[in-house]
């Protein structure tokens, strides 16, 4: 059930800063169609896809059992506001967010304490990527 991603993904996907043995967090990763593609990317890397939604993963889950099982691709139910990262579970390298609520100015609130839960999710220097760029745009997260 591997499904050809948009354009747009595709796009969002090529310009992330992905590499061999990268650990990505994905936010909002909805169905798992992005998670999919980038965890074909990274080699030995890893990747945490995070949505509040529980049919989300359930579909995500469903859709992603070939490149689960070569333990690269984890999906978590989760919203970002209230993200943390599970007792020795390893820093992230990037996040990245497309079409996530939290991070898209209306909810001041629940945007800085997602902010701060990403911030502390990353390793020291790592980067935050959300969409409304050409295609991405980063977001300084040195304030958190």
């Amino acid at each position: 059930m591997n499904k050809k991603l948009s354009k747009r993904l595709a796009d969002i996907v090529d310009a992330l800063p992905l590499k061999e043995n990268i650990r990505v967090l994905e936010i909002g990763c909805g169905p798992g169609a992005m998670a999919r593609e980038i965890s074909g990317r990274i080699g030995n890397g890893y990747i945490l896809g995070i949505d509040r939604s529980a049919k989300a993963i359930e579909q995500a889950i469903a859709g992603s059992q070939t490149e689960m099982e070569t333990g690269k691709l984890f999906f978590r139910q989760a919203a970002v506001e209230k993200f943390e990262l599970e007792p020795n579970e390893g820093l992230f390298d990037i996040a990245v967010a497309i079409r996530v609520g939290a991070l898209d100015g209306r909810h001041p609130q629940i945007e800085d304490q997602s902010l701060t839960n990403i911030a502390k999710a990353l390793k020291k220097g790592g980067k935050l990527f959300i969409d409304g760029g050409n295609p991405l745009r980063e977001i300084p997260l040195d304030p958190f």
